[in-house]
């Protein structure tokens, strides 16, 4: 059985300026860690086809060690991500962030009787109207498409080892633990279509439970992204990670928590790096 813990959400950004804001000053997140890549072997884990020079952004509510974080990924040279229907949203309880968004002209909607605001790109973020909790991780979930429940819940649960927290006729709610965010799969009753914007979902798990992982998607032919791999980071920790794909293609890594967690320190000058980049966009801008 995995022991597993929820990691980040993978999100492809095209315009670091108003993305910036919104994750800091409308959802009241702050930057964990900078990375710029060139070349190097973490291209193993860029979301594909993009293979050209890139960065990535950790950004949430607290380190990676006790709260659920967004990555975002820049690849220099795009400007847009053509949305498919996979990516549902992303839950956080902060009534605060409803009223930055409000102070700051920034659209609230409703869908279903459920707030939401808008990332650049077009990612929903749900947003429960209470205070935001100062003991727990204020990310509650992220919803993901799928398009035959049965054969989901048979993957992330059966093969994975995900428990069920609640299940309805058309979403379930599945985890490793009561403290965590959840992954909510919701039946769309269609294929799933993951376009150009699609993303990916991280988790950790102990070092010796990775090849377990692969010897179980590889008996039932499941697809195995990337093998596992040893991948290096100049002067932080070298960290294993495999990546799989789910029956709809939804993309799941697995990194090695005693590694992940040293690579994954928060660095108090990762907000500071984030401005400078993106003021050396708008210099090339101009």
């Amino acid at each position: 059985m995995v022991s597993g813990r929820a990691l980040h959400f993978v999100f492809k950004v095209a315009d670091r300026t108003l993305t910036a804001k919104f994750y800091r000053d409308i959802l009241g997140m702050k930057g964990n860690t900078y990375f710029v890549y060139i070349s190097c072997r973490w291209s193993a884990v860029q979301i594909k086809p993009y293979a050209n020079r890139w960065s990535k952004t950790m950004i949430g509510y607290g380190p990676e060690d006790t709260h659920f974080v967004v990555e975002l990924t820049y690849n220099y040279g795009i400007t847009d991500y053509e949305q498919g229907n996979d990516f549902l949203g992303l839950t956080v309880q902060s009534s605060e962030a409803l009223s930055r968004a409000a102070s700051n002209n920034w659209p609230v909607k409703e869908n279903n009787g459920l707030k939401y605001i808008e990332a650049p790109g077009g990612y929903k973020f749900y947003v429960i109207d209470k205070p935001q909790p100062v003991d727990k991780d204020p990310v509650v979930k992220v919803s993901l498409a799928s398009s035959n429940l049965a054969k989901s819940l048979e993957y992330w649960n059966g093969l994975l080892g995900l428990k069920i927290f609640e299940k309805a006729a058309k979403s379930v709610l599945l985890g490793f633990s009561d403290n965590q965010a959840k992954l909510e799969l919701v039946d769309i009753g269609e294929p799933v279509n993951r376009a150009k914007a699609y993303g990916r979902i991280a988790f950790s798990c102990p070092f010796d439970q990775q090849p377990e992982i692969d010897r179980k998607v590889q008996a039932v032919n499941g697809t195995i992204l990337t093998p596992l791999i040893s991948l290096d980071t100049p002067g932080k920790a070298t960290v294993r990670v495999i990546i799989l794909a789910d029956p709809d293609g939804h993309e799941i890594c697995f990194v090695d928590d005693e590694s992940f967690r040293q690579l994954s320190q928060v660095d108090p000058a990762s907000d500071a790096d984030l401005d400078k980049f993106i003021k050396s966009d708008k210099s090339r801008a101009h």
